[in-house]
């Protein structure tokens, strides 16, 4: 097995929450608490769950966007969270984001020259002459023209926004791209062009990608493996086709009974869950979903189960199985 080219280990990050004059912590919102997986070489993962789970603060903290409050990422052979400001921003050449909002995530006052050519200026690559090339290439890559390059972003559609948001993360040709729902804010007959394009490139470029979604249907579009976070944990860790075939944790067969079948005749059971999300900065004690299952038992109350591979690459945390039972 080849060393995967990210590797996150016990990574968490918690937000004080402070009260009175003096601003003093009376306590933490933890956001994300102790998840670790890892990605290979050429793969994406998936990572699913409802607002509030945690994923795009986990997508964050792997840029050192936000600075983890505990844990490490490993990512091409080096330690992420030891490395000081300038050598964070020199490894942030191969680790590219794109963003959520793509009407929020273009500067308006510059041209789509101008913002192309920022990743090229900050990494110092290449000279004037070959900046713009290059800014024309990517633009005809993602399916624009060479002459969008003089216009700015508000004459744009949401959809082409979101492919200049994509050609400026592939400027520095980075190795990874952390992609936090880049297909939400666009319509349905968008998405699949947008999800299409990324796949596309995802083959031509060697590309690896974190695909962070709370739509199931499209990270099973575009996944090899999914992760499936609740409350700031990772639930369950699978491929795509055994996390969509056999869900094991009872908050992922939640999700997944909840999504719409494009087929009036059929008939699923549909799993109902009671209640609404804990607080964060409250979460239950044993496991977090317990306020919640369906099949809770004594035993989930009190004790946090562990994150363990149950079946060949299928990992859960749940005590229905043994193996995340704390022996």
């Amino acid at each position: 097995m080849t060393e995967p080219l990210l590797k996150v280990e016990g990574l968490k990050k918690y937000f004080p929450i402070k009260a009175g004059i003096l601003g003093r912590v009376k306590n933490y919102v933890k956001a994300v608490d102790d998840i670790s997986f890892a990605v290979q070489q050429g793969e994406t993962l998936g990572i699913v769950g409802e607002s509030g789970c945690g994923k795009s603060t986990t997508g964050r903290m792997l840029m050192r966007l936000l600075e983890p409050t505990a844990g490490k990422v490993f990512f091409d052979g080096q330690e992420l969270t030891q490395l000081s400001n300038d050598e964070m921003r020199k490894a942030r050449r191969d680790i590219q984001m794109v963003f959520q909002d793509p009407y929020a995530s273009l500067n308006p006052r510059h041209t789509i020259e101008k913002i192309l050519m920022e990743p090229l200026n900050v990494h110092n690559i290449g000279d004037p002459k070959e900046r713009k090339k290059k800014v024309h290439e990517f633009l005809e890559i993602v399916g624009l023209s060479s002459y969008h390059a003089k216009r700015y972003p508000h004459q744009f559609s949401g959809g082409q926004r979101q492919r200049i948001g994509i050609a400026r993360a592939l400027m520095t040709n980075p190795k990874l791209i952390i992609a936090d729902e880049p297909v939400s804010a666009l319509d349905v007959s968008i998405q699949a062009q947008v999800l299409n394009l990324m796949q596309d490139l995802q083959q031509e470029l060697k590309l690896t990608y974190i695909f962070i979604a709370h739509d199931l249907g499209v990270v099973r579009h575009i996944s090899d493996r999914v992760g499936v976070m609740y409350l700031g944990q990772m639930a369950e860790l699978a491929d795509s086709e055994a996390l969509y075939e056999k869900p094991l944790h009872p908050y992922t067969q939640a999700l997944l009974s909840a999504v719409p079948v494009p087929d009036p005749e059929f008939l699923r059971e549909e799993m109902l869950v009671a209640g609404d999300i804990p607080s964060p900065a409250n979460p239950p004690s044993g496991c977090r979903f317990h306020t919640r299952c369906p099949f809770k038992m004594a035993i989930c109350e009190t004790t946090v189960p562990i994150f363990a591979e149950v079946e060949k690459g299928h990992s859960v945390a749940c005590h229905l199985y043994e193996e995340s039972r704390p022996q």
